[in-house]
């Protein structure tokens, strides 16, 4: 398609969701599934306008789907203000976990006996499938830090968490394929890629996250600098906890999610506001010690900060930093799910509905999903229609599309390719 064509398709439809995203809010429908309509009235089996076949430019799809899902895993880590010891985690543990490894093998007994997929192929199929959407599940979620809600608490942190807990399963399924080394027995898997990989992510993601917060804060409060450029603090923290996780063997998923996760913990800490605004009041006079002469050309080159400026204020700053970053990180997220969006609803005029995907979808959602999260929350405080309303709102979409283009860039190959791509699609 023309790019200055694509252009204005765009500009129209950000238009459009700006102008009437108050009346969109009171239908019974997410703005993601205007995007797959508009996807697919402009795709080639409506007006042509864009061809976007299923094997074309995996590598695109695989980094675009990769970007938009870290930037929603930290949108999410931001959200989520209940310290560890809160026993609301124990249910995004046990989604994360158990829910999500029922899933994987349910999704691969059917796949190896009502899909004829080997092993290997029906793995990574449930691998792909078992993860909640952090993208287009926005809607459902934590709608601010300090919102408590039980249910939404529960479907955000599972977002946030399976994302990365997936991951092993992605490459034991590439593994059982001859497409990535796990050694004898698995033990490299085990090893390298669950007992290394998750606790790495983690761990990674979570110090760089308290770091950051504590060093901003302490620049903004004591030295009145480092204000402002939130966009830049968002994106570097993202960008280093991401990239560091994977240098080190970790799951980047998991460091980004971990890193926004401490990022607003350590600024939400009970008493910091008082502990700053003490450190401020004893630190001696910031020109102190100082040459005059540097001190005024420095001066002339930057712009004061007024004591008053939320920013710099002990009491105000850990909000007002945390606020910043969320509501850039957010705008990010909506921006990647206009675009991905639209492009999976162009690619599914490509797709031959096979008989197969008239019973595996409602299966997967109408089934395999409300059982897994049935016995993953066995036990536990959550009545029965909260448990409800988790299997209902299992959310796929961005996250599976990136592990499928991810086994693509990997090697996988037909058949098992076309089945997984058209299914996953569905």
């Amino acid at each position: 398609m023309d790019f200055a064509l694509w252009m204005v398709i765009v500009g129209v439809l950000l238009m459009a969701m700006a102008m009437s995203g108050s009346v969109l809010r009171r239908l019974p429908l997410s703005t993601s599934m205007l995007y797959v309509g508009v996807g697919l009235l402009i795709g080639e089996g409506g007006l042509d306008l864009m061809r976007f076949g299923l094997f074309d430019h995996i590598t695109f799809l695989e980094r675009a789907a990769e970007i938009a899902v870290i930037v929603s895993l930290f949108s999410c880590g931001l959200k989520l203000k209940l310290p560890l010891r809160d026993p609301r985690w124990w249910l995004s543990l046990r989604l994360a976990v158990v829910s999500m490894l029922v899933t994987v093998a349910l999704v691969a007994v059917v796949g190896v006996y009502g899909l004829g997929l080997a092993w290997g192929a029906a793995v990574l199929l449930g691998a792909v499938l078992a993860p909640t959407d952090p993208v287009l599940a926005s809607d459902v979620q934590v709608r601010e830090p300090g919102d408590r809600d039980r249910l939404r608490f529960a479907l955000t942190s599972e977002a946030g968490l399976n994302d990365g807990t997936a991951f092993p399963f992605v490459m034991l399924g590439l593994g059982l394929l001859g497409l990535h080394e796990i050694g004898e027995w698995g033990w490299k898997w085990w090893a390298v890629d669950v007992l290394w990989a998750v606790p790495a992510g983690l761990g990674i993601g979570a110090v760089l996250g308290v770091l950051t917060g504590q060093l901003i804060l302490y620049l903004r409060v004591r030295h009145r600098t480092a204000v402002g450029l939130e966009e830049f603090l968002t994106l570097g923290l993202i960008a280093l906890s991401y990239g560091v996780a994977l240098l080190a063997k970790g799951y980047g998923f998991l460091a980004v999610f971990a890193a926004a996760y401490a990022l607003q913990l350590t600024a939400s800490r009970r008493g910091l506001g008082a502990e700053l605004a003490a450190a401020a009041r004893a630190a001696p006079d910031r020109d102190a010690g100082h040459n005059r002469k540097d001190q005024d050309a420095t001066a002339s080159m930057e712009p004061s900060i007024d004591a008053e400026h939320p920013a710099v204020d002990p009491e105000r700053a850990p909000e007002h930093m945390t606020h910043e970053v969320l509501t850039f990180t957010e705008q990010l997220e909506r921006i990647g799910e206009v675009a991905l969006v639209i492009v999976v609803g162009a690619m599914l005029w490509q797709v031959t509905l096979h008989p197969h995907v008239f019973w595996f979808v409602p299966l997967l959602f109408l089934v395999i999903r409300p059982l897994s999260v049935a016995i993953g929350l066995w036990g536990s405080d959550t009545g029965p229609r909260q448990r409800a309303l988790i299997g209902w709102f299992g959310i796929r979409g961005i996250g599976s599309i990136y592990y499928l283009y991810y086994a693509l860039n990997h090697g996988l190959v037909n058949p098992e390719a076309t089945i997984l791509v058209e299914t996953v699609l569905v």
